[in-house]
């Protein structure tokens, strides 16, 4: 590890593009429909825009962190950028849906070259005691700018056209494609070990049947895709090739994924614990997001603008929590973030009602933001400490994935429980809203909402997932009408409790695992973890 200038300069470029990619994972949702009316695109295709991002990205994450070993980070960050800014240009050129898709897979691997060489850096350029400030200002772009998507979303989409929220890339990308070359230095690790063809391809193949399972599992009612292809056979198929994977790693001289890095207890835990955040997040922001917009009412601006006061909170104590980190360790701060975001999510839901408003939801979400803003700096920095910098590449990657899976995995879950709850939730909702009917309305009313459940329900802003007989009297639909309303808005809100409970779960068993972690004291008595670095 050597310290070559300033290295808060460096920093900032390399937040600037992680921010950017950080950013167009939550940006796209808010232009859906816009995209949907203006391309004549399907619904499937809509989806692709998002999966084919998330797919490549999570999928190429180990490879191009051990990339970055192998020929520098600072080339790797610089491939991603540049690839990662044509292909926004692209996506905002697209003339169709398929043009669309294919630009944001070569989004998505841009993005996958780019993030695990942030760490890197950060790594070769900061010494131990002053990681946990840059991994704080690290940890602030990641709650930032995940949260802060749907806000900029809706303001671009509301005042412009979609494809400003790609266009807004290139500016960005040409400016921190600069500050590359010019302020942060061409790092090399000495002996370049032999690229892992074999582990390339089991890595990929693997992670690419398991997440491309856990994204398409609900569309597909986690069962038959076509013939005998089925979700289950094709998420099955990547644990054997992962497992497969592993056992290559272990016999290999130069592996893809050095294991000896899952040695260190602290890293293992702070994989647990990232993969637990990003599921958590999931299933907390998806639920919470169509309640805001499909039960109050409220434009996907002013749904974005709710989830300000979380940003803020969190963007402003991540870079002091890092500081702490530095001085004091992550371990408690770790077990309290964790806590206070369950806790802030847990207030949220409870306060949640049919006459909620923005300012509602205000003192909880500052909690939640707090609680965030506690957790991802010292995470990473108890996660990197130790790791020696020449394996800097292939940690950070690894942590990005185990990230992306915990975003998968919390994405897939969060379907499934709100499907089943919003079952239950409606049917008793219909029965209770029925007795007010007339009597030959009643079974059809009930009916409507069982008969949604069954074909998956279609919610949306404005939408109810039931469908009401044609050819009614006025004054029938009417009262129709509103006692579908109320069954709707009543049953969401009832199903959205237990959804999000399962997260404040995940996130305490989370922070009950902080207690293993090792601290410092007992960490330095290990043999450290150094070796020189080279900077051309």
């Amino acid at each position: 590890m050597t310290q070559t200038r300033n290295p808060w300069p460096i920093l900032f470029v390399t937040v600037l593009g992680f921010f950017m990619i950080m950013l167009d994972t939550t940006i796209v949702y808010v232009a859906t429909p816009s995209i949907l009316s203006n391309l004549h695109a399907s619904l499937d295709q809509i989806l692709w825009v998002f999966n084919g991002y998330l797919l490549t990205y999570a999928v190429l994450l180990i490879t191009a962190g051990r990339l970055g070993d192998l020929f520098g980070p600072r080339q790797m960050f610089a491939a991603g950028l540049v690839l990662f800014t044509v292909a926004s240009a692209l996506c905002g050129l697209s003339q169709d849906a398929t043009q669309l898709i294919a630009a944001r897979v070569l989004q998505g691997v841009g993005g996958a070259l780019l993030a695990p060489q942030t760490l890197s850096i950060l790594v070769a350029i900061f010494p131990p005691e002053r990681r946990g400030a840059a991994f704080g200002v690290n940890g602030a772009v990641i709650g930032v700018s995940t949260v802060a998507g749907p806000t900029l979303g809706g303001l671009i989409v509301t005042n412009w056209d979609w494809r400003w929220i790609f266009f807004l890339n290139v500016p960005v990308g040409i400016a921190a494609l600069i500050g590359t070359f010019l302020v942060i230095p061409d790092i090399r690790q000495g002996a370049r070990p032999r690229f892992d063809v074999v582990g390339v391809l089991l890595a990929s193949a693997s992670l690419f049947a398991i997440v491309f399972g856990l994204i398409e599992g609900q569309r597909y009612d986690w069962g038959t895709i076509t013939g005998w292809l089925s979700i289950p056979v094709v998420i099955g198929a990547g644990i054997v090739l992962f497992a497969i994977f592993l056992a290559w790693e272990r016999i290999q001289r130069d592996p893809l994924l050095p294991l000896s890095i899952f040695r260190n207890r602290n890293f293992s835990i702070m994989n647990w614990v990232g993969a637990a955040v990003a599921l958590a997040m999931q299933g907390i922001f998806i639920p919470f997001t169509i309640y805001t917009q499909s039960v109050l009412g409220m434009s996907p601006l002013v749904s974005g603008l709710t989830f300000a006061p979380m940003s803020i909170a969190s963007g402003i104590l991540s870079p002091f929590a890092g500081r702490l980190a530095d001085r004091f360790g992550g371990k408690y701060l770790l077990m309290a973030g964790l806590t206070m975001f369950g806790a802030g999510a847990a207030i949220t839901t409870a306060v949640a009602s049919t006459s909620s408003t923005l300012w509602t939801f205000v003192p909880p979400l500052v909690l939640t933001g707090l609680g965030m803003g506690l957790i991802f700096a010292p995470m990473i920095t108890m996660a990197m400490r130790e790791v020696q910098p020449q394996m800097a590449g292939a940690s950070s990657g690894v942590l990005n994935t185990t990230r992306q899976l915990g975003s998968a995995i919390g994405a897939a879950a969060v379907g499934a429980v709100l499907q089943n709850r919003l079952a239950v939730a409606f049917h008793d909702q219909a029965v209770t809203a029925a007795s007010q009917l007339p009597a030959p309305f009643r079974a059809p009313f009930i009916d409507g909402f069982t008969q949604a459940a069954k074909s998956g329900f279609q919610i949306g802003r404005g939408e109810t997932g039931a469908q009401l007989p044609k050819g009614l009297p006025a004054q029938v639909l009417a009262r129709l009408q509103q006692a579908t309303q109320e069954v709707f808005v009543n049953g969401y809100i009832t199903a959205m409790r237990p959804t999000i409970a399962l997260a404040v779960i995940v996130l305490a068993v989370a922070a009950a695992s902080c207690f293993l972690i090792v601290g410092r004291r007992r960490a330095q008595k290990a043999e450290p973890l150094v070796s020189e670095v080279a900077i051309a």
